[in-house]
């Protein structure tokens, strides 16, 4: 008979808590996105819950604010759910974007391309190229 690993962590004392901690915590993020107004359902989430206090995480401080001052209610209809909630805690906690891009890195130039570089732009007729080039030049970083 196939036990999954539910089975195995619900049989050990220490981890029995944690998963109806898990639980818990999962049913307050379902309760939570399906009272939080449309906007904020994806702003913000349920991040811990100890002793009546629901630790809320939003994406901005625009989001905090207004989950703040709507606390009182959220509190209520979260106690509906099942789970005693005497205090709301709101901190801005933004998510990790992993497709922001980066700001790239000055790559040095080497001591052959900036002879080229010099060569080219010497050879040139004054004009925005040859200006373009000697901007380079004089901006980049020379690798030695």
């Amino acid at each position: 008979m196939y036990n999954g690993p539910e089975h195995y962590l619900d049989s050990d004392a220490n981890a029995s808590r944690l998963m109806a901690h898990a639980r818990l915590l999962l049913k307050l993020s379902r309760r939570f996105e399906a009272i939080a107004p449309a906007g904020f359902r994806h702003a913000a989430r349920v991040a811990n819950y100890k002793s009546g206090k629901i630790v809320i995480h939003a994406d901005n401080g625009a989001v905090a604010a207004k989950i703040r001052q709507m606390s009182q209610r959220l509190c209520s209809e979260l106690c509906k759910g099942g789970a005693q909630c005497n205090e709301l805690e709101v901190k801005v906690q933004p998510r990790e974007n992993l497709f922001q891009s980066t700001p790239s890195t000055q790559k040095p130039l080497s001591r052959t391309a900036c002879e080229v570089l010099r060569s080219t732009a010497e050879n040139m007729p004054k004009g925005s190229l040859r200006a373009a080039i000697d901007a380079l030049l004089a901006s980049s970083a020379k690798r030695e």
